[in-house]
């Protein structure tokens, strides 16, 4: 059984996606990151850097449990135990983890920080926004070009790749971006959403997306000096 501790964001959306994608049981632990609960001690000894989603696999190596941050782990972790996702072979698979490593180093943080400055950020700075929404589509264009050679990130198949990346990109209006400018993009988000495991994936928690104003002391625990107190 995987314990997963998560909340319904994109980086919760991968996890959710991979399990429902490779059929292991799971157990949901909301980690509601707009009440605090990721700084709570008991978190905290499985994710040290306070962020969710982390594992904890009842059925780890020798059969011993294993907790597991940050998604990108988590998905090389679950792709090698399951050998579902990611290839074997060291070609496929080091284009599997360059593609991974596009997600995590570019997609996830500048795409956060794109949405940060449009939507959330106190104060609107015309100079955070245009950086951000430029540097948004330059990836969207490095990602177009890549999918215009290829069926997936990786190559002809779908792999762990395309599960973290996808959930970066359902926010794309909000990102500012325009999908029909990046047709390639389109065909293969497209194509990412009609699978039933990705259904699946991205309902799990719905009912905890966040709708409307955010008060204060969710704004304080996302984005406060909160983030940065040493345990």
């Amino acid at each position: 059984m995987i314990e997963l501790y998560t909340w319904p964001t994109p980086n919760g959306h991968k996890i959710h996606i991979m399990l429902e994608e490779v059929g292991l049981p799971y157990r949901v632990h909301p980690i509601d990151i707009g009440r605090g609960d990721q700084f709570e001690p008991d978190f905290l000894k499985i994710s040290p850097n306070n962020k969710m989603p982390a594992i904890i696999d009842q059925d780890g190596p020798g059969d011993e449990p294993l907790a597991l941050f940050e998604s990108g782990a988590i998905l090389i972790y679950l792709a090698e135990k399951t050998s579902k996702f990611m290839s074997s072979d060291p070609v496929e698979r080091y284009t599997t983890l360059q593609w991974l490593m596009f997600q995590k180093a570019g997609i996830g943080p500048l795409l956060g920080q794109n949405h940060h400055f449009r939507s959330y950020a106190p104060e609107k700075i015309p100079y955070a926004i245009d950086r951000y929404t430029n540097e948004a589509k330059r990836l969207y264009g490095v990602l177009d070009g890549r999918l215009s050679e290829a069926a997936y990130m990786a190559g002809r198949d779908y792999t762990i790749a395309d599960i973290s990346t996808y959930p970066w990109l359902r926010g794309h209006e909000n990102q500012g971006i325009d999908l029909d400018e990046f047709p390639h993009v389109k065909r293969w988000f497209e194509e990412i959403n009609e699978r039933p495991a990705v259904q699946r994936g991205v309902q799990v928690l719905a009912e905890h997306r966040r709708t409307g104003e955010m008060d204060e002391k969710t704004r304080e625990n996302l984005f406060g000096d909160r983030q940065y107190a040493r345990p």
